[in-house]
């Protein structure tokens, strides 16, 4: 490494001295080169920061269910369950559309949200077997649960497996949709 910079250093004062290269084209160049190596150490280093992931793989599902279903009671508003992976595209993109302003006043207004972290389908699977194994036709799926802990509505056919080729009103649709069929089962 040090024989490579020496040889490098030479081969630049040798191209200063000799003409070739201009000292305002050397700095011109170097503060180039100063910036790119810096953007890449901050992506090496991990400092740029990305947005979270959507699902807490080290959570306690059954026990966030079970909280949210006691607070249920009191807000008198039905659970939603979204069962995903932090993997799976469709789940993230569903976790952001839920986030725009029209979504994100329906999840509000009609629900207590809990997502459901299924890993590669190894990790809470007793929970999606519990409540007739939505996540069977694929992720990301949804189940509504009454504070009382009985089903409303559940995915059966993967109707949320495609969510990043909906659009946030498809989305929002499926949902006003699936609200209103929730109140009637009640």
């Amino acid at each position: 490494m040090v024989f490579a910079k020496s040889v490098a250093q030479r081969l630049l004062v040798g191209a200063l001295t000799q003409g070739f290269i201009s000292v305002a084209t050397l700095d011109t160049s170097m503060m180039k080169i100063r910036t790119v190596v810096s953007i890449i150490a901050l992506v090496l280093s991990g400092t740029v920061h990305s947005a979270p992931l959507p699902y807490n793989e080290a959570g306690d599902a059954q026990l966030e269910v079970l909280q949210a279903l006691s607070a249920a009671k009191f807000v008198k508003l039905p659970v939603l369950v979204i069962f995903g992976a932090n993997w799976c595209e469709d789940c993230r993109a569903l976790d952001t559309a839920l986030k725009t302003q029209k979504n994100a006043a329906l999840m509000s207004k009609e629900f207590l949200v809990v997502k459901v972290d299924v890993g590669n389908f190894n990790r809470n699977l007793d929970l999606s077997r519990l409540y007739g194994n939505p996540v069977n036709t694929g992720i990301p799926a949804a189940l509504i649960l009454s504070p009382r802990n009985k089903i409303l509505y559940t995915t059966r056919a993967g109707e949320l497996s495609n969510a990043r080729r909906m659009s946030d009103t498809g989305i929002y649709e499926f949902f006003r949709r699936v609200a209103a069929s929730a109140k009637t089962s009640q």
